[in-house]
């Protein structure tokens, strides 16, 4: 019986670790771009962009893992399946939960340790890259900023660039926010930012531009001043700094969510958003376990060998799955649903028709 254990183990190894590094390396080519363009077009040193790409790595197994579960288990058993060894085998009284308990057990050993990943390592490595990205907007604030989206990173200003190429700004437009008084307006052909990270400042030098200034008789009467160069101080690093200190959800580990949900909780506050989280770091870590159980039987119906199917199959699954995990994420943030019920409920699917479907062919 051991003898084969480790023949199914290595049936479903090899397509299974084939799978997790495709994966991860085919979600990692989808920010491989924005990460190069960081470099290429922002100039941002090559060692912060490889810290943040070694940051994405745990963010990506999340997703890759279970998902390499559910492939491993699909081309395993459906291989095995199509040279008719699974049915040599209950010919020769090896009943089907001994045939998959070897997986089953792989599956939930797996699941364990996605939970230490989504509890200790995740949070960490995100929390990090937030950091990493702070430092990197205070002496590069080019790289910190996107265009053609409002820009309200400044306190009291709020900026819109059309371009943004290496550190030059082109077609820039700030609205200054002064309470009471009509909103100023700089419009300037050009811009260039000058950080001074030992002064906590960034200042913005704009080019060939206009602004409305206030007639100093009356104030609430603006005029038209055309300027070639004007200089613009700005708080770039405080706006940062509180995102540095102040944790988010996706930050905290079990612990600190559990703490804050209590805290806001005994405060009167609503804390179904990280009620939400907590649930779905635990839930995501078990997809594992429950897509393992499920990619068995269907591996045996479908009766195919094919990596081609057996890959088609396995993203239709976890497509499924993921749309009704962040359906359900979605209802539990606003408090539409229980966290419990609504991030557990792909899980619970999924178990429940494997179950069903595990039945329907231990009575054929």
């Amino acid at each position: 019986m051991r003898l084969l254990q480790r023949y199914l183990l290595a049936e479903f190894a090899s397509p299974g670790i084939f799978a997790l590094i495709g994966l991860t390396l085919v979600l990692m080519l989808g920010n491989l771009v924005q990460l190069a363009d960081l470099v290429i077009s922002k100039g941002v040193g090559i060692g912060q962009v490889a810290r943040l790409f070694f940051y994405l790595v745990p963010y990506l197994l999340t997703f890759s893992l279970p998902m390499a579960v559910l492939v491993g288990t699909l081309l395993a058993f459906g291989r095995l399946s199509a040279d008719n060894e699974i049915t040599a085998m209950r010919a020769s009284g090896v009943s089907l939960i001994r045939l998959f308990r070897p997986i089953l057990t792989i599956g939930f050993l797996l699941s364990v340790l996605s939970i230490f990943l989504n509890d200790q390592i995740l949070p960490k490595a995100h929390f990090a890259s937030r950091k990493l990205l702070a430092q990197i907007g205070v002496k590069n604030p080019t790289a910190y900023l996107e265009a053609g989206t409002f820009i309200r990173a400044f306190e009291g200003y709020i900026l819109f660039i059309y371009d943004i190429r290496n550190h030059e700004l082109f077609n820039v437009r700030i609205y200054q926010i002064q309470g009471e008084k009509p909103t100023r307006t700089l419009v300037a052909k050009r811009g260039e930012f000058i950080p001074i990270p030992e002064r906590n400042i960034v200042k913005l030098k704009l080019m060939d531009g206009m602004s409305d200034e206030p007639n100093p008789r009356d104030p609430t009467n603006i005029y038209k001043l055309n300027f070639q160069t004007y200089y613009l101080t700005l708080n770039l690093s405080q706006q940062i700094q509180k995102n540095q200190i102040q944790k988010k959800p996706k930050d905290m580990t079990l612990a600190e969510l559990k703490q804050e949900a209590a805290s806001l909780e005994a405060s009167g506050v609503s804390a179904a958003p990280i009620r939400a989280e907590f649930h779905r770091k635990i839930a995501l870590a078990f997809a594992n376990f429950f897509l393992a159980l499920i990619g068995f039987p269907l591996a045996l119906l479908t009766h195919r060998g094919e990596r081609s199917i057996g890959f088609a199959l396995a993203l239709g699954v976890f497509a499924v799955y993921y749309i009704l995990l962040a359906l359900g994420d979605a209802l539990a943030i606003r408090g539409d649903l229980a966290a419990p019920l609504a991030v557990w409920f792909p899980n619970g699917l999924v178990g429940a028709l494997g179950l069903l479907l595990i039945q329907k062919i231990a009575r054929v």
